[in-house]
């Protein structure tokens, strides 16, 4: 539910969860205040415990989407190194599977940084997938065919490791994608920040002092976890993963391949 939202509406329900706690715990904190002295001590120890706890929560959230985001981004460089490879060792073997091999690297490249910016899980993303297998099986083939022509030659079966390794790679990079911090995590994110800011805006209210204090910390607050949901959208968030390994590598395709096929 929470991945599916756009951008804007995430950052606005965020924002209308944070003030709407802040706003209930000034109204109640007003109302306490005229009532009893009772409840101020109280009241501070339990912000004061129930803070901490949101604290290390978060702290933790945002471990586990760092985290993710970390693996998303070496998985993707991994797949750059793997194709990379592949396209070095292709320029090696003999013709026609040379040329044919090589225009298909250039291809997959193209689809694997097309399919960096689709949204996870959506049909343009699996159309994408979709063709790269498509590459897949017509690249595995072509190696067969030079293994098959030249069993005991050396670079094919070099190249047929290093394909292996691609195919596997990709494998890794979109089953990243979908490594996501669990969903019932981040509504305990919501819940208990909530729950903290309404407690922060009782006692404040309850102690008479200023509300723009209650106002910084919801929004710090919004940030924070605006951060953390972000983090573990790597398509389509603001915080997205980096394609310029898989750029650069698709730049360097246009140079003339360095080595030439035997004979």
């Amino acid at each position: 539910m929470l991945f599916g939202l756009d951008t804007w509406l995430l950052v606005l329900l965020l924002l209308v969860l944070v003030l709407a706690a802040a706003a209930a715990g000034l109204a109640i904190g007003s109302r306490l205040r005229d009532r009893s002295e009772a409840f101020k001590e109280p009241m501070g120890v339990l912000q004061g415990a129930v803070l901490g706890i949101v604290g290390l929560l978060l702290a933790f959230s945002m471990s586990l989407a760092v985290g993710r985001y970390e693996d998303r981004r070496g998985a993707l460089v991994a797949e750059a190194n793997a194709i990379g490879t592949t396209w070095l060792r292709a320029q090696t073997l003999q013709e026609p599977q040379r040329t044919r091999s090589l225009a298909l690297l250039v291809e997959y490249t193209d689809l694997a940084i097309r399919s960096t910016r689709e949204r996870t899980g959506g049909a343009s993303l699996a159309r994408t997938t979709a063709a790269e297998g498509v590459l897949q099986r017509r690249l595995w083939r072509l190696a067969g065919q030079v293994i098959t022509e030249a069993p005991e030659a050396g670079a094919p079966r070099l190249y047929v490791e290093t394909l292996n390794d691609m195919i596997d790679q990709q494998t890794v990079r979109l089953s990243s994608l979908s490594n996501r911090v669990p969903e019932s995590v981040l509504l305990l994110d919501l819940i208990a920040s909530a729950v903290a800011l309404m407690l922060l805006a009782m006692y404040i209210a309850f102690v008479g002092r200023g509300h723009v204090t209650v106002l910084l910390a919801a929004l710090l607050l919004a940030g924070l976890l605006f951060v953390i949901f972000d983090l573990d959208r790597p398509t389509r968030g603001v915080i997205t993963v980096p394609d310029t390994p898989l750029t650069t590598l698709r730049a360097s395709m246009a140079l003339p391949p360095a080595a030439q096929g035997p004979g």
